[in-house]
């Protein structure tokens, strides 16, 4: 299902591909978010065109609404959404912890009230995984316990204990359910701890005993420090197996994803690059820019030059900036196709630089030229 295909001689970058059933996804890879079972304001056609390779929904979401009777009714996700290639889907445990207003933790999972309505629901490790199999996902996520940043020690320990507990437990029934929409689907487990380093080399250790076909970093994201985000994928790498897939879950902004493949991560899913166009800003090499500042109102160059993605080919500053300014829906549609593009060419970029043995010269040059974003900055170059 996943093979190695290459090594970075200077850092601990890989080159890989994992086989699904709805295809192959040649890896480090970046996963666009369609957590309502859509990529916001892009289609599955335009997707296509980027050439995303995978995309990831949300199981806790999906469950919600539309509900399961109405995913079953259309014969799984792929079906519903219009989306032919492969999918992953998270377990609902991030959001059952961090969205639902009411929830009491027990040994067998967590009873909840819903974000919509307030009714009273109950996902645990066997309803996540019969959830995702009636989704007909290529990944599954086995269930989990996301513990907040910071916490004390007794409380991760306690997260890590039922993280292990409730994957053991997505194994037995995962391999209990009967075929889904998608036939071979692929469980990973979720590495929790923490800022903990012990803690997480115990809860990956115990994970990677399953044998499950890949593995997440999980909790990571959640509000620490990026010193602390990268000290929790080091503190974890080097306990997961060389041959399965990582995933970092969750992450991020472009030179983080560049400095976490540094570290042995092969694939990445996050919102940023389309929540961020719906506020008109934009990725380029050199950092984010501000679509909708006073000096672009007569710009006629492109969003960044270079770029081949549709908005840059067809479309000035000037005019992106009139829809945005103008509460366009094209606008923060053409920002959102120019930041996917922009995520899904830098890990092509990565690849080939892996391929050809150069990939150390080429993260130097990414890291030196982005600038990290500066929401103060940003804010400044209003109107």
């Amino acid at each position: 299902m996943f093979e190695l295909l290459a090594t970075d001689t200077h850092s601990k970058a890989r080159l890989g591909r994992l086989t699904t059933d709805h295809g192959v996804i040649e890896t480090p890879v970046f996963m666009p978010v369609g957590t309502q079972a859509t990529v916001k304001a892009v289609s599955p056609h335009e997707l296509k065109e980027l050439k995303a390779s995978v995309i990831l929904a949300n199981t806790y979401h999906l469950y919600i609404r539309p509900g399961m009777d109405v995913i079953n009714a259309s014969g799984g996700l792929h079906k519903f959404c219009g989306w032919d290639g492969p999918m992953l889907t998270d377990s609902g445990g991030f959001q059952v912890f961090s969205l639902a207003k009411l929830r009491k933790i027990t040994e067998t999972g967590v009873h909840f009230q819903s974000h919509v309505d307030g009714a009273s629901l109950f996902i645990g490790p066997r309803e996540a995984m019969q959830i995702q199999r009636a989704l007909g996902s290529d990944i599954i996520m086995a269930f989990d316990e996301c513990p907040p940043w910071p916490a004390e020690e007794s409380a991760v320990r306690g997260a890590v204990e039922r993280t292990v507990l409730w994957a053991h437990g997505c194994k037995e029934e995962h391999a209990l359910l009967p075929s889904g929409p998608t036939a071979q689907q692929l469980l990973f487990g979720i590495v929790q701890g923490g800022s903990y380093e012990h803690l997480r080399r115990e809860c990956a250790e115990r994970l990677v005993a399953l044998d499950l076909p890949g593995y997440a970093i999980g909790g990571v994201s959640v509000g620490e420090p990026e010193p602390e985000m990268l000290k929790a994928v080091e503190a974890t790498e080097p306990y997961l197996p060389t041959l399965k897939p990582r995933y970092a879950m969750g992450l991020g902004q472009p030179d983080q994803l560049v400095r976490m493949i540094m570290r042995g991560v092969d694939m990445f899913d996050c919102v940023l690059p389309t929540r961020i166009a719906r506020n008109g800003t934009a990725y380029t090499r050199k950092g984010t820019i501000n679509m909708k500042r006073s000096d672009m109102r007569l710009d006629q160059g492109p969003i960044e030059s270079g770029c081949q993605c549709y908005a840059c080919r067809n479309f000035s500053r000037a005019y992106i900036r009139h829809l945005l300014k103008s509460d366009e829906i094209l606008g923060l549609r053409l920002v959102s196709l120019h930041n996917l593009h922009f995520y899904i060419n830098m890990m092509r970029e990565i690849r080939e630089a892996l391929a050809q043995g150069r990939f150390a010269e080429w993260s130097t040059a990414f890291l030196n030229e982005y600038k990290a974003r500066n929401e103060s900055n940003e804010e400044s170059e209003h109107e």
